[in-house]
């Protein structure tokens, strides 16, 4: 499984959905915000946690297309499935190797981009609900990718799929990186974002797995 996981960190880089896509597209939502809504800081503060998350959620949505699809086109996903590795164990790699290549690095990131829009503090609570929640990210854009193996063209069925499933986990990592920014208590939204990662990563492994199967056949 680890020769899997390298294999897939280095056909994400190659087929050009690595880390650098995702960092400029943060990177460029956290230039364009202040250009479009004025250099204001205590609008920026307010509305830095959203927008922060909300850049985190797109770019992770840029790869999401890839995660089957280049495995499909040259038939080893046809190997994987009838490979010793259970299919769900392939599904977790995959849904591992986006997270180190799209979710670490945004939340690495995230603090710097949060100095930018004059976030006040709590960059490091920012750091938090972005490593703690990308990972839910990464998992449900894997399950959805599962949903459109078989389609040609599915990327803008898939953004479809995933989005009203990253709702959940949008509102509540950005409301720890407002709240911890704020120096507010925090517990129950990082509570809730760590039930909703730790749900996703239990269950959704199992579906998208059976998913697979299914658009093998």
């Amino acid at each position: 499984m680890i020769a899997l996981l390298l294999r897939d960190l280095r056909l994400a880089v190659r087929a050009g959905g690595g880390f650098g896509l995702g960092l400029a597209f943060f990177l460029l939502v956290a230039v364009l915000v202040p250009l479009g809504i004025g250099p204001e800081p205590s609008l920026l503060a307010r509305i830095a946690p959203g927008i922060l998350w909300v850049g985190a959620l797109l770019a992770c949505l840029l790869s999401l297309d890839r995660i089957f699809a280049l495995d499909r086109e040259d038939g080893s996903l046809d190997l994987l499935a009838t490979s010793p590795i259970p299919m769900e164990g392939v599904v977790a790699v995959k849904a591992l190797a986006h997270w180190l290549v799209t979710g670490l690095p945004l939340a690495l990131a995230a603090p710097g981009l949060a100095v930018m829009l004059q976030l006040p503090g709590g960059h490091g609570w920012l750091a938090i609900s972005l490593a703690l929640g990308t990972p839910a990210l990464s998992m449900i854009g894997t399950f959805g990718a599962a949903l459109t193996v078989g389609l040609k063209r599915g990327g803008l069925l898939l953004s479809l799929l995933v989005l009203p499933l990253y709702v959940p986990t949008l509102i509540f990592g950005a409301e720890v990186a407002r709240r911890g920014a704020m120096g507010m208590e925090l517990g129950t939204p990082l509570a809730l974002l760590a039930a909703i990662t730790g749900g996703t990563l239990a269950l959704l492994p199992f579906a998208a797995a059976l998913a697979v199967r299914i658009n093998l056949r």
